[in-house]
């Protein structure tokens, strides 16, 4: 009677079972490779930026071929300030002509007028030393700050720097100076030909690198 019960319930489960089908596992695959594909450009887009250094703008705080993360959300909730390292749109290469050029009022190549949208993003990472307002003054070897006789405090040069001439800016409201670490070997807000950087191109404040090493920035 046992061997009769036993057989019935293994009739029983067998016929449960659903026979094994490579369209539903192959479906199933794919749906989570699309869900991690969406939570991915979800975290790209608006949590986080990464970004590799290709210079040494920054050295020593970042040394070049150092990977970054910054924070998104501290400016879309929040706005830069002094001392921020960040990740911020400086222009442009074309798709159009290959030239590449600073972010233009006119958003637009300034050698063939091609759109910016339709073209490839330069990201730049910098220090924030002016904000919306500021006066900012750089003459012997150091910044001044809105007509202060005392230097900006900067721990994070590692040499003093080199000024042959002195220097005078003006911020204007809603934009951004934005100088390197490594201030006399970097092509910063000294040199462009527009000086300020938007509100808008501001894109992530840098909280740590994570290669080659695991290190909070300041």
């Amino acid at each position: 009677m046992k061997n009769t019960e036993n057989a019935d319930q293994r009739e029983q489960i067998e016929e449960d079972e659903e026979p094994f089908s490579w369209k539903k596992e192959l479906l199933s695959w794919l749906e989570i490779l699309v869900l991690a594909a969406a939570a991915a450009f979800i975290l790209d887009t608006f949590i986080i930026a990464n970004s590799r250094i290709p210079s040494g703008s920054m050295e020593t705080t970042i040394m070049t071929g150092d990977r970054v993360i910054g924070s998104r959300l501290s400016y879309t909730f929040g706005k830069p300030e002094r001392g921020d390292i960040a990740i911020f749109v400086f222009g442009y290469n074309c798709r159009g002509c290959g030239a590449e050029y600073q972010k233009t009022p006119e958003n637009v190549c300034p050698a063939c007028g091609r759109k910016d949208f339709l073209n490839k993003v330069i990201y730049y990472v910098k220090r924030v030393i002016g904000e919306p307002g500021d006066v900012v003054d750089i003459h012997d070897g150091h910044v001044y700050l809105n007509g202060s006789a005392a230097p900006m405090e900067e721990p994070y040069l590692s040499e003093e720097m080199a000024t042959p001439q002195a220097l005078h800016y003006e911020v204007p409201e809603g934009h951004y100076l934005m100088l390197g670490d490594n201030r006399n070997y970097s092509l910063d807000a000294r040199f462009w030909r527009y000086t300020y950087i938007d509100e808008d191109q501001m894109v992530a404040k840098v909280l740590f690198r994570y290669f080659p090493k695991i290190s909070l920035l300041k």
